[in-house]
């Protein structure tokens, strides 16, 4: 029984359903057969802290699987050789894809072409040459890429970034530094975000331009890898960039206009992160449930314990209230608004919300929900994260105070 009374258009239903499927056949099998893999930090990185080879290898290999059967492509822009599918079908799909392999089965982040890994309509402006060298890799799995807009001194307002292009001849020399660079150890290419004019930029009028940029490019090095929560290993990367040239092909835009594609990148970061927390949430909230069902204290299973169900319930309604929220996000953005207040609503609150039904079903399972086996510790891990990423909750609550302010007190 369905608790959503919104009908997903026909090609919607059908691609996340479609995806969900492919997860079954080849993101569940996988996670399986390498299962010892999986639990052994030292197999999954090298000396350096990057993805090991095999690593590497198993998820291109789910990228290119994917894109063969059309689900790792299918939100891409047609003008970019995509499916053409929406924010909408985007957000469906990931949300389906996190309730239903939950943070163990994760190989499942390369089954859809996630807005900075992979294509999607944050490309759409690139020219024709990188369109005819970069796309194809790109579209058929066995290439990848990463964002390049946060700086050590520039997280949340982008726009103090200090990464400078500086004209040399037809292209650019840029020099600076990027951190926080999801995929940035394993990617093949990187958008990089800098200043091309300082005086526009100090007034706070744009004068960023983005370019596409090969990572084996002289003068790109990956500094370190982050490492997070413990671990040994990470695909969290500093960059730092020295007379690094770039040529006019490699322009993502306008000149000096880059920061509204560094915007749109984080909106779909926005969906996506919504999405996942929602995910998640559903995901830990069935696994507590089911506990809770079988656990027995007292002579009764702890499901008849207030203290235990009443806790469920509210999670229950704020994930709803949550997955309700993502899906009008994404129709808004569809339908060619850009929902600035929204999206903010619909992250903060997602993540807020999936974060607490991941911590209330780790309470719910007691000292069970601190194992490894379990898999909470993994998704209390990435929601954490979310709740700072592509915008901190209090840079979203600032953004949704400025909106209601000017008068966007639609709701």
């Amino acid at each position: 029984m369905s608790a959503l009374a919104i009908d997903l258009p026909e090609d919607v239903s059908a691609a996340r359903d479609g995806i969900l499927k492919f997860a079954e056949q080849e993101i569940l099998p996988r996670h399986a057969e390498y299962q010892a893999f999986f639990e052994d930090p030292r197999a999954m990185y090298g000396e350096d802290g990057k993805f090991s080879e095999t690593l590497q290898s198993l998820i291109r290999d789910v990228r290119e699987s994917s894109a063969k059967a059309g689900f790792y492509q299918m939100c891409v822009p047609e003008a970019l050789g995509g499916g053409g599918l929406g924010h909408l079908a985007y957000y469906a799909a990931w949300q389906a894809l996190f309730h239903r392999c939950g943070p163990k089965n994760w190989l499942m982040l390369y089954s859809l072409a996630h807005w900075a890994f992979g294509p999607s309509k944050l490309l759409e402006q690139i020219t024709d040459e990188a369109l005819a060298k970069v796309m194809p890799g790109l579209l058929d799995g066995s290439k990848s890429m990463c964002f390049g807009l946060s700086e050590p001194n520039a997280g949340s307002d982008a726009s103090m970034i200090k990464t400078k292009a500086t004209r040399d001849g037809d292209g650019w020399r840029i020099d600076g530094r990027k951190i926080w660079t999801t995929n940035a150890p394993i990617a093949d290419y990187c958008v990089i975000f800098a200043v091309t004019n300082p005086d526009l930029s100090v007034a706070n009028k744009s004068g960023i331009t983005a370019f596409l940029v090969p990572t084996d490019t002289p003068g790109f090095t990956v500094q370190r890898i982050i490492k997070l929560f413990g671990h040994i290993g990470g695909d969290e990367a500093e960059l730092a960039f020295d007379n690094l040239y770039v040529e006019p092909w490699q322009v993502v835009g306008e000149i000096d206009n880059g920061f509204a594609a560094a915007l749109y990148g984080v909106s779909l970061g926005r969906i996506y992160n919504s999405a996942r927390a929602v995910g998640y949430g559903r995901w830990s909230l069935e696994l507590a449930l089911d506990y809770a069902k079988a656990r027995e204290a007292f002579g009764s299973a702890i499901a008849d314990y207030q203290g235990v169900s009443f806790p469920l319930a509210e999670s229950a309604t704020e994930l709803h209230a949550a997955h309700l929220m993502g899906i009008n996000a994404a129709k808004l953005l569809d339908r060619g608004e850009p929902a600035v207040k929204e999206l903010s609503m619909a992250k903060t609150y997602s993540v807020k919300v999936g974060y607490a039904a991941v911590d209330q079903a780790m309470q719910t399972h007691g000292a069970m929900g601190f194992t490894n086996e379990i898999g909470l510790v993994e998704a209390w891990h990435a929601l954490r994260i979310v709740n700072v990423a592509d915008g901190t909750n209090e840079i979203l609550n600032r953004t949704i105070a400025q909106r209601l302010l000017k008068g966007d007190v639609g709701l």
